[in-house]
């Protein structure tokens, strides 16, 4: 997986929408202004959400990922390579599927409807 591959997945969930919050060329992927997954500038894996503190740690043990920098401890990145690229879609799956949950009510019922 690289870049574009995970741009092409997440362009396809509902409501989702890349920017550049820093500036210097990271892509932030936000769904209802929350963000779901993030690559940085350097470009060299994306960093997503877990459902707990624990299962990050479990994918980092695992060897599936790695401590995502200057992000919660819920969240992991996956640098290119690591891992298959079907389990990277799954991480980015479910993560867009956490934080959508999290918007309110309203905000869920404005976007087509998501099977994770």
């Amino acid at each position: 997986m690289d870049r574009a591959g995970v741009n092409a997945i997440c362009a396809g969930f509902p409501g989702a929408d890349v920017s550049d919050p820093w500036g210097g060329g990271h892509d932030a992927w936000k769904v209802g202004g929350k963000m779901f997954a993030c690559i940085g500038a350097m470009g060299d894996g994306v960093s997503v959400k877990t459902d707990s503190i624990e299962t990050a740690q479990l994918v980092i043990e695992a060897g599936h990922g790695i401590k995502a920098p200057y992000f919660h401890r819920s969240w992991v990145r996956l640098p290119w390579g690591m891992v298959e690229d079907a389990e990277v879609e799954e991480r980015l799956r479910t993560s867009y599927a956490l934080i959508r949950a999290g918007l309110t009510k309203k905000a869920q019922a404005a976007l087509a409807p998501f099977t994770p």
